[in-house]
């Protein structure tokens, strides 16, 4: 393995880091899948940051039998025992702990190996990255991208590929991201909280910008934070932020149209001035009804994890329209280790989970996941039953699947978590006036290359 990639994957990093391990065991490297004759370990290993995907696979996996009390350990009905390793992500704690088994992964007992892992789309190309070959090419399963998973949407099947073109991974998941909107503001602004004349309202960036103006003239503001708009811009950079094989991190110029933009919608007080970011109490009281933001740009996940517990008022205030751009938000991949004892329970699981269009169905029904099948995604949004009482008795698939049918996935590169952080750290400070923008730029070249000390240059467009 060449030593940037490496040093890359075996690097510390604190905060939201991203750790991954370099190579499961030079050994284990082109493992196949059983051809029938082997027998398979009695434990299957799954390692995530949190209850997701074991809920999932509960619902649908005909092969559950049961799980203990305590969430730790789901027993298979031929007497196998999957053992769910479940470390929280903050801190990079998750990817550490992962980390470090992948790197034992050669020398470990059967057992003890790990079987499956799962990672998000900030990191994923971390683990599938052919040089570090920690996840099995899925057609060492058994596995056919082209006949197994033709139903994917085929943005996520490229997420989940190597530099080589090579499927590494696959999800149950997909997360095409809607304008989420409150209809009594709509209403007292615009007349109407009917999603398609609300569309016709933020259809684009420029509109959007008028619109935010008459909103701002009745009091109320449009987003609550400059972070609320980065995933539409950072969805749509051309290049890498590091190209394969570089290390040289490229601005890209939509990353430079969102520093700018959102410079200009504060100071026009089209965002919450007093909302720095996500993730935060500032930000959850936003999404109150004592608030005056608009409306916010969330996947589904985040209708259904982060603004319906965020939400104390009447049920069916919230609506959804279409995005001024179609962007994704998120995914939970899963990958089979290079190394597993298990390859057919892995293939049945992975298959299971991700590519039975009745399963992903009853997925999308019981925990409101936009699912990965086109065909299944197509028939939700034309299906009432799918409607939510939470968003006033509207099917949020009717627009969540042609936006997902619309994306295009940003070029991956080994660097996108750190990227897409420290950037918007770095230039939180700008948009709250407490530097200028020249130390901004140099905040954020000193921040990345702390995170990444392989990086030798930091280019900005212009």
């Amino acid at each position: 393995m060449n030593k940037r990639v490496v040093s890359l994957l075996a690097a510390t990093v604190v905060g939201a880091s991203v750790l991954t391990g370099c190579g499961a065991g030079a050994g284990a490297s082109g493992s196949t899948v059983s051809d029938g004759t082997s027998a398979e370990g009695a434990v299957i290993n799954i390692y995530s940051w949190n209850d997701e995907f074991r809920t999932r696979l509960e619902a649908i996996y005909p092969e559950v039998e049961s799980t203990s009390s305590d969430g730790t350990v789901t027993k298979l009905k031929d007497g196998t025992e999957i053992h769910w390793i479940i470390n929280p992500n903050q801190d990079g704690v998750y990817q550490q702990k992962l980390d470090e088994a992948l790197l034992n992964q050669a020398s470990a007992a059967n057992d003890d190996k790990v079987d499956i892992f799962l990672s998000e789309t900030d990191y994923v190309f971390k683990y599938t990255d052919a040089d570090a070959d920690v996840a099995m090419p899925l057609e060492d399963l058994g596995i056919d991208p082209a006949t197994d998973l033709a139903d994917q949407y085929e943005f996520t099947k490229t997420t989940a590929s190597d530099q080589n073109g090579v499927q590494r991974g696959s999800t149950w998941q997909c997360c095409p991201g809607l304008l989420v909107y409150r209809r009594d503001i709509a209403k007292d602004v615009f007349g109407t909280d009917d999603p398609v004349a609300v569309g016709e309202k933020v259809k684009d960036w420029d509109t959007l910008k008028g619109t935010a103006e008459e909103l701002k003239a009745k009091g109320y503001c449009t987003f609550a934070s400059y972070a609320d708009t980065f995933r539409l811009y950072g969805n749509s950079i051309s290049a890498p932020w590091v190209a394969a094989g570089e290390t040289v991190v490229k601005v890209d110029p939509q990353i430079m149209n969102w520093i700018g933009d959102s410079k200009e919608w504060l100071d026009a007080g089209y965002f919450d001035k007093t909302v720095k970011g996500q993730w935060n109490d500032d930000w959850n009281k936003s999404m109150s009804s004592s608030s005056k933001v608009f409306a916010f740009l969330l996947p589904a996940w985040g209708i259904d994890f982060t603004l319906n517990p965020n939400w104390d008022g009447e049920s069916g205030m919230w609506g959804v329209t279409n995005p001024p751009q179609e962007y994704n938000w998120g995914g939970s991949y899963i990958h089979a280790a290079t190394g597993t004892d298990n390859p057919e329970h892995v293939k049945d699981i992975i298959l299971a989970l991700t590519a039975d269009k009745d399963n992903l169905l009853k997925i999308s029904r019981d925990y409101m996941d936009f699912t990965n099948t086109v065909s299944g995604m197509q028939e939700a949004a034309t299906d009432a039953s799918f409607a939510s009482e939470f968003l006033g008795g509207q099917n949020p698939y009717e627009y969540f699947a042609p936006v997902a049918e619309n994306i295009k996935i940003a070029p991956l590169s080994s660097y996108d978590q750190g990227c897409v952080e420290l950037i918007q750290n770095a230039f939180s400070d700008y948009f709250q006036d407490n530097v200028d923008y020249d130390q901004a730029k140099a905040n954020f070249e000193t921040a990345i290359r702390e995170r990444y000390p392989d990086v030798t240059e930091i280019q900005w467009a212009e």
